[in-house]
């Protein structure tokens, strides 16, 4: 159904606009800027392409870069190496739809071609409703829809652009989690629980998405304690804490156990073509014929906790190192935005932080008039989300994934810069930037508003505040270098 509200359409314009440009400037810079020799995963190619496939890998190979290279060869070939295990199958299963859908073309195309063509129109749609389905959570936790439309098309212009366009599971796990948020926020919870779940299946920290569950039924335990019999309310809150971890835990459990019978059950092995056998052999790569490997034999036996250790190296304090002082650099915006908005939020409301967001404050006048944006009190679980995200990505993750690993997963990183930009920002007090209002009626005579208040911001950039600046060129400089960088194999974040 098209979108009734107008800021929601110049959202929705805008974030068409966005991924338009994305796709022609990745085509753009792969055709002129020569591939950087990675040490990247490169299985070989086991069709011939024809002239049909070599244009489409012109125009979309940027796409297919760094990490998206295992989410395609999985759609293509499933988990074969041991490795893959640390890609979960949501993204690749919808990549497989999307190509049964251009079945059709396969006498024309390659199904590598049309693997890249589902990239490509996939991520545009999950883009585009992630936009939307973050601005419709907006209005319903920051009661300022101005606010909520200013954090909306900061999302379009995302630090983490690149891997919300390419071949990797940010764009799908954004729209799963924004919506499941949104469906949480109106007290759809079976709704919110399937979509969390379904999160889980697409990337890890989607498990992470359990707090808001039982966070929300803590609250509604509290609630109800006055009213009703304490007894059965606390059998009641168990059993729906349970549940939750239950159904956020399911889809991980199942992958694990997966790749258990993949790994570690004889005789579940399937037929390997002989070039990735050999690909195999030659880089080292473990498959499910041979010797079992060691995680097999674990009281728990987690494939998924071995592959980051062993193959990436992720662990505790494990990236702290001298020479990736620079990997650091890159995480450090995104780092300093999520520690200010946490800081000015804690600062603000330190007894509803105390009381876990569970009691909103001890001033009478405050639950009256209760704070709108940034600072509505139903904005603590979400910051409460993107502080643990932080810390664990900060002390047990290649840092400079941070970008999108924020970018993806919590509206924190939207909001705080939209609350800094109507609450320091003259220039967005003075012009009134409607949306829906083409001209207003103090402009200059002549000079039209801009329905689209960001790109009114850049416009006028030599007149911003220091502060707007800084947001403006932090998004805009991340959402171009990650495409002048990433799809010609340079190191990104």
């Amino acid at each position: 159904m098209w979108p009734q509200d107008p800021s929601q359409k110049e959202v929705l314009r805008f974030a068409v606009s966005c991924r338009i440009l994305t796709l022609m400037l990745q085509a753009l810079f792969n055709a002129i800027i020569p591939d950087h020799h990675a040490e990247a995963f490169s299985p070989p190619r086991l069709a011939p392409s024809g002239f049909v496939d070599q244009l489409v890998d012109g125009l979309l190979g940027g796409l297919s870069r760094w990490d998206a290279e295992h989410f395609l060869f999985i759609a293509e070939h499933g988990y074969l190496y041991e490795h893959n295990f640390a890609f979960f199958p949501g993204f690749p299963l919808a990549l497989m739809v999307g190509t049964e859908l251009l079945r059709p073309l396969r006498g024309l195309l390659s199904l590598r071609s049309c693997l890249l063509i589902s990239v490509a129109s996939l991520n545009f749609l999950f883009f585009i409703l992630a936009a939307v389905a973050l601005h419709d959570l907006g209005c319903l936790v920051l009661h300022c829809p101005r606010q909520a439309f200013y954090a909306a098309l900061l999302f379009c212009l995302s630090p983490a652009n690149v891997f919300l366009a390419a071949g990797y599971s940010e764009a799908l796990f954004a729209l799963l989690t924004f919506s499941a948020m949104g469906q949480l926020e109106r007290g759809r919870v079976w709704t919110s629980g399937l979509l969390f779940a379904i999160a889980t299946g697409v990337r890890s920290n989607g498990l992470v998405s359990v707090g808001f569950l039982m966070h929300s039924q803590c609250q509604g335990f509290f609630s109800s304690l006055t009213m009703l019999n304490p007894l059965r309310q606390l059998f009641k809150l168990m059993a729906s804490l349970f549940l939750s971890v239950f159904t956020l835990g399911l889809p991980f459990a199942l992958f694990q156990y997966y790749a258990y019978t993949q790994f570690c059950l004889p005789g579940s092995a399937r037929p390997i073509p002989e070039p990735l056998v050999q690909l195999a052999v030659d880089k080292g790569y473990r498959i499910a014929e041979g010797n079992e490997p060691p995680w097999c034999f674990w009281d728990v036996p987690l494939i998924y906790s071995y592959i980051q250790d062993v193959y990436w190296n992720v662990g505790f304090l494990k990236y702290y190192e001298l020479r990736q002082v620079p990997n650091f650099l890159l995480a450090a915006p995104v780092a300093i935005l999520v520690v200010w908005a946490t800081w000015t939020y804690v600062t603000t409301h330190p007894w509803l932080c105390l009381t876990l967001g569970l009691q909103r404050s001890k001033n009478n006048k405050t639950l009256e008039n209760p704070d709108l944006g940034f600072l509505s009190p139903q904005v603590f679980v979400y910051l409460v989300h993107a502080a643990v995200l932080l810390l664990f990505g900060g002390l047990c993750m290649h840092v400079q994934v941070l970008t999108r690993f924020l970018g993806s997963s919590t509206p924190i990183v939207y909001w705080f810069p939209a609350h800094l930009l109507q609450d320091q920002e003259p220039l967005l007090r003075s012009l009134k930037t409607v949306p829906w209002k083409p001209l207003a009626e103090d402009s200059p005579p002549g000079q039209k508003v801009p329905r689209n208040p960001i790109m009114g911001l850049l416009y006028r950039w030599k007149t911003c505040s220091p502060v707007t600046r800084c947001i403006l060129g932090y998004f805009l400089t991340y959402w171009l270098l990650g495409l002048l960088l990433h799809c010609n194999f340079l190191p990104w974040t």
